[in-house]
């Protein structure tokens, strides 16, 4: 019988919970600035502040660290052993199911929302994340949406990232198949570094966007730049100190966390600062691998709840445009009254509620569907997927380089 080539590994907790936060930042940032409650509400909700409304760039932080652990898992541990289709299979079957459940969701919602238009039930009104046809629909079916064959947000729009992302993963496991096949991993960093750098440079330099917020046209680029900058971080680690006291260590991840709060913050008055992010990224993520056992910040992110978060991050991030469409149907049930009624309260309480009621939604959806689709469906694709045939390991030989460096230990 084959064996499978890769392995599952251990999940670096600290860096998991790290996704579960970020993925909830990023529901946050839409619901603030989601221009049906902006309506709604004559105050702002009480957490709308500059870091939650530039939380979208938390984006970033997703492509850094998928970059960091594509490294630990098929560089540091399994190179030598690459193969390519075994890679993009357990890729695909990570991300694909949970994709098109969703994309089939928004479907029949727009089916049903045409047929209660012509009823005349509900009055046509535009929505959020809603510039759909049958064009993007087939688009999004192969992940080719944010490609650059669309200029706008279409259908599951959060999705964007998960398109650009897998094509990264294909550049990435040919890279590592080359390096493999010539047996250096020299190459496969300068390789990583070539596309990091050249990828900020043309969209700083060449297209000069004014911030590096490009989603479906250049997106592919802004992938590039983040998730190659986190496979040359796990590198970068393996050459930190660890002589270090644990004061020392969680003084420093705090310095990093800060820093990486303040370039959020900065970005709504100086969006240049945008461009910064994957960088402040990438050493926050950094300190916390190079550092499992520092004084503080480990244990409070190895907590049960920001586990669970962090488990469901993916399932958090697909589910919350769909979540957050059903909910500006409700305010606008809801109506005017009720809601300047809370206001009168307490200026901002409904917004917050608003806000709570959503996260507590997406986080229950987010449960069901991490259950109920993304396990059992990554499960059911790699069964099709996968025969004898598929994992034939590609003859290499294992740079030196790679068996003296000290191995990255999961916690």
């Amino acid at each position: 019988m084959a064996t499978e080539v890769h392995q599952e590994k251990e999940h670096v907790l600290s860096l998991d919970s790290v996704r579960g936060i970020a993925a909830v930042t990023v529901v946050v940032h839409h619901v603030i600035l989601m221009p049906t409650f902006l309506a709604a509400f004559s105050s702002p909700s009480w957490v709308d502040c500059s870091f939650f409304r530039s939380g979208g760039f938390l984006v970033d932080l997703f492509f850094v660290l998928s970059g960091m652990v594509m490294s630990m898992s098929y560089v540091q541990s399994d190179f030598g052993r690459f193969s390519l289709r075994e890679f993009m299979v357990r890729r695909f079957a990570r991300i694909y199911p949970l994709h098109f459940v969703m994309l089939i969701a928004l479907l029949l919602f727009r089916l049903l929302r045409i047929g209660l238009l012509s009823l005349g039930v509900i009055a046509a009104v535009p929505v959020a994340f809603e510039v759909n046809n049958a064009y993007s629909f087939i688009l999004n079916v192969f992940l080719l949406h944010s490609l650059g064959f669309l200029d706008y947000l279409n259908w599951n729009a959060p999705s964007w990232s998960i398109s650009v992302e897998f094509y990264t993963y294909l550049v990435f496991g040919l890279i590592v198949l080359g390096a493999q096949r010539l047996g250096s991993l020299r190459w496969l960093y300068v390789s990583a570094a070539v596309f990091a750098v050249v990828s900020w440079l043309t969209l700083a330099a060449w297209i000069r966007l004014k911030e590096i917020d490009t989603q479906a046209d250049f997106g592919l680029l802004r992938c590039f730049t983040s998730f190659f900058l986190g496979v040359l971080t796990v590198k970068a680690v393996s050459y930190v100190p660890r002589t270090m006291s644990s004061m020392a260590k969680g003084a420093f991840q705090f310095a990093a966390l800060l820093v990486v709060v303040v370039n959020v913050c900065v970005i709504e008055s100086w969006p240049w600062l945008s461009y910064l992010v994957p960088l402040t990224f990438a050493v926050f993520l950094g300190a916390l691998l190079a550092f499992p056992d520092a004084a503080v910040l480990p244990r409070l992110l190895a907590t049960k709840t920001l586990v669970w978060a962090g488990k469901r991050s993916y399932s958090i991030y697909m589910v919350h445009a769909f979540v957050i469409l059903l909910a500006e149907y409700g305010i606008r049930a809801l109506g005017h009254r009720p809601i300047n009624w809370l206001d009168t309260i307490y200026p901002g309480l409904a917004a917050t509620l608003n806000l709570v009621v959503l996260i507590a939604a997406v986080l229950a959806l987010s449960d069901l569907t991490y259950r109920w689709v993304e396990i059992p469906g990554g499960k059911l694709i790699k069964r099709w997927l996968q025969d004898d045939r598929s994992f034939a390991v590609v003859p290499a030989t294992v740079p030196a380089e790679v068996n003296a460096s000290p191995r990255l230990e999961a916690r």
